[in-house]
């Protein structure tokens, strides 16, 4: 319990410095997680849209996570596709069952979003991260991370969404795959 204090004070503190811009907030049954959001125009033609996250689930297992993805429109006329490429750097410490233990990953990802035509803003958004062995660290041999979710536009600043994600980590001499996140969940994210 202690670590996830310090751990949420640690980003709240991190996220004043960074004058987060927005949140999102995904719950499900057995698992919640939050992340503070900012992006940079810095980076790119386009900017680089960044996040930094806490997750926790029943199990007491725990994530904090930063990333960083690059979006835009795909080629041609179409404006409903976007793609998106980019990473994420996430430590998690496992405390299932007789299991304690700390590992990471970096992560290359892939993101998906085609914005349906109609008068209700409505979109369907595909993504996956995936670190092999080789930027896996503390353990972890593979790292592994899928969504999928249909976004409805409340306000031009707000979404809500439904989605599902499946988010699991091979380690060394342990099988199965240690499952972090296998579950439906709801969510919203607000931008300032």
């Amino acid at each position: 319990m202690l670590r996830k204090f310090t751990t949420i004070m640690s980003l709240m503190i991190l996220s004043t410095q960074l004058q987060a811009e927005g949140f999102d907030i995904r719950l499900a049954n057995e698992t919640a997680e939050v992340n503070y959001l900012t992006e940079s125009s810095t980076f790119g033609y386009g900017g680089v849209d960044m996040g930094f996250g806490l997750f926790f689930n029943e199990a007491d297992d725990f994530m904090i996570s930063g990333s960083a993805m690059v979006a835009g429109n795909s080629a041609g006329n179409n404006r409903s596709l976007q793609f998106g490429v980019g990473a994420k750097l996430a430590m998690i410490a496992l405390n299932q069952g007789n299991l304690d233990e700390d590992v990471g990953a970096l992560a290359i990802g892939l993101q998906a979003r085609y914005l349906f035509p109609s008068a209700t803003p409505v979109a369907l958004l595909a993504e996956g991260f995936i670190a092999p062995r080789v930027v896996s660290f503390s353990g972890a041999e593979q790292y592994r991370e899928y969504r999928l979710a249909i976004e409805l536009e409340v306000t031009p600043s707000a979404r809500a969404y439904i989605g599902y994600r499946k988010m699991e980590v091979d380690l060394e001499n342990i099988n199965p795959d240690i499952e972090i996140d296998d579950h439906a969940h709801l969510g919203i994210k607000v931008e300032f």
